[in-house]
């Protein structure tokens, strides 16, 4: 297979943890070939097909220096085995113009993954909301008087924007409602942005548990990711630590119910945050943890994820 990685600039890439990085690697130890761009590199132009500006590379197997790289030339997106879309979030104006451009290509015959139009239509925070059985008390608004109503009722909750990735953003409010105002106003900008505000979940000290899901299937381990010292945030771009550990029954369960009817819309991997037994998010746009699960217990997350890709392209 010919494969295309539309991420972030791979020159950024930490490869001892990074997903993406792993699914290179082991795409590449089986013999297929790894282009790259951004998604600024993406084009496309009337009478024409959708193109990007695509770097080959090659890996070296050293951690610095990991790759080396062909000059950049126009691809039609078609011409490839896959496209596999890795960028990172925000889940801004400028993601979905590129899930259009990744869209047209799929008309003219690309193959990409996660698809375009299952990546818009499951934002992280709100795909949550298909699954109430699944979840803790939520509220998705603009206004200010609900998320005080909200607060009133279940006392210590948590606030975040719909946007955010690796934590960021999140505040924790207890019963004394100490600097809610202040929250508010910074999450909604005075009522423009809408704001999600969940039940505060006290499982959080036992760690945010990242579930993956590869074509429907969860993966036997997840990664329990721990606050530490005073954080109430586990994510590990938070500062978390992160544990692997086997799923439950009850998160097998859970992410199976949830992946059986997701991946047939598109969504090959899926990336599902537990804290306790509730849903916090669906991860949708580039999950990560394959490397801390691999590293941890030996699961082969990539191995696993590979096989699918190849399952379902063929070779």
């Amino acid at each position: 297979m010919h494969l295309l990685f539309v991420a972030d600039p791979i020159e950024s890439f930490k490869t001892y943890k990074d997903t993406t990085y792993t699914m290179m690697h082991e795409a590449a130890r089986r013999g297929h070939q790894i282009s790259v761009c951004e998604p600024r590199h993406l084009r496309w132009q009337t009478g024409g097909q959708v193109v990007a500006e695509v770097r080959a590379i090659q890996l070296t197997g050293r951690e610095d220096d990991w790759f080396t790289a062909q000059p950049a030339q126009a691809q039609a997106l078609k011409d490839f085995s896959a496209v596999l879309m890795r960028k990172d979030p925000p889940f801004d104006a400028e993601f979905i113009y590129a899930t259009h451009l990744l869209e047209q290509a799929e008309r003219e015959g690309a193959r990409v993954f996660n698809q375009p139009a299952a990546l818009r239509d499951h934002p992280e925070k709100l795909a949550i909301m298909e699954w109430p059985q699944f979840i803790g008390p939520t509220l998705v608004t603009r206004e200010a008087a609900a998320i005080r109503a909200f607060h009133a009722q279940h006392r210590d909750i948590i606030l975040k924007p719909l946007d955010g990735m690796g934590g960021m953003g999140i505040f924790r409010v207890k019963a004394d409602g100490l600097n809610l105002g202040s929250i508010i106003e910074t999450l909604n900008h005075g009522g423009a942005t809408s704001v999600m505000v969940q039940k505060f979940l006290p499982e959080i000290a036992e760690g945010d548990k990242r579930i993956l899901i590869i074509g429907g299937e969860p993966v036997p381990y997840c990664l329990a990711r721990i606050p530490q010292g005073n954080e109430v945030r586990g994510n590990l771009a938070a500062g978390g630590k992160g544990v692997a550990q086997p799923l439950t029954d009850t998160d097998r369960a859970t992410a199976r119910a949830i992946g059986q009817v997701l991946a047939p819309r598109g969504l090959l991997l899926i990336g599902l945050d537990i804290i306790g037994t509730k849903v916090t998010e669906i991860n949708v746009t580039s999950p990560t943890c394959f490397r801390e699960i691999l590293d941890q217990t030996g699961c082969d997350v990539p191995g696993m994820f590979v096989d699918r890709l190849e399952g379902v392209v063929g070779q």
